[in-house]
């Protein structure tokens, strides 16, 4: 009987150094890859989702003043844009924690300024209210009889106390548009709780806060319209 000796197997030679250094880069180089998409899943940083945008109009109309009463001879009034305090001129939403510190919440923010979203909120509110001939926003080439000027003095939402707390605040300024000379003015100040502690429910109150003040800025207006043409009108004798 013959025995084959290992040496003369046909099994393939092995690779010498330098063709195994090869295989394995070839390998490295088709294995790499494979991995690296695999596992882009977990390693790469996932993309910031774009945040919660809300509005400060509830999508109903503000409570109309039953005691105002449009008249012919009632002025005009142009309403201007209302400006910001520092800190409450972005669409931040902006909290508190303690007192005189402003943080803005990451994934939360309003569609617009809130002073730009006032803007037609105050002038909707006005032309429900009565009490003027016509209610302009401003630039408008027609001209108003009386002007009024609003600053939004604070918008934000208090964690300090529990429940957390919504504060509005605006300051409203009656002025002559041919004078340019204040008539009345007066700062208007709301606050309303929130059902829960989150930028959410911060944002509904904030909804509920405005309607309270633009129903009152608008009284306020009336009733110095009145006031106005209780004094044009001459005290007939007896």
């Amino acid at each position: 009987m013959k025995c084959h000796h290992p040496a003369h197997s046909t099994l393939p030679p092995m690779p010498s150094g330098r063709a195994s250094g090869l295989v394995r880069r070839l390998l490295l180089t088709a294995v790499v890859p494979l991995l690296l998409t695999a596992c882009a899943g977990t390693l790469l940083p996932k993309p910031t989702p774009p945040p919660a945008r809300f509005t400060l109009d509830a999508g109903t109309a503000a409570p109309t003043p039953t005691a105002q009463v449009t008249t012919a001879d009632a002025p005009a009034l142009t309403v201007d844009l209302p400006r910001a305090a520092p800190g409450y001129d972005s669409r931040r939403m902006v909290y508190q924690r303690r007192p005189q510190q402003l943080e803005a919440f990451a994934f939360h923010e309003w569609v617009e300024p809130p002073a730009q979203m006032l803007a037609p909120l105050l002038v909707r509110a006005l032309q429900d209210g009565g009490g003027f001939r016509a209610v302009l926003r401003a630039p408008s080439a027609a001209a108003g009889g009386w002007r009024l000027e609003t600053e939004l003095l604070r918008l934000h939402q208090d964690f300090s106390q529990r429940p957390s707390q919504v504060r509005l605040s605006v300051r409203a300024v009656l002025l002559n548009s041919s004078t340019r000379q204040a008539v009345a003015w007066r700062e208007f100040d709301v606050s309303v709780a929130a059902a829960s502690e989150d930028p959410v429910a911060g944002a509904a109150a904030a909804q509920v806060a405005a309607q309270q003040l633009l129903t009152e800025v608008a009284a306020f207006c009336a009733e110095q319209v009145r006031a106005a043409a209780a004094a044009r009108t001459p005290v007939r004798p007896r």
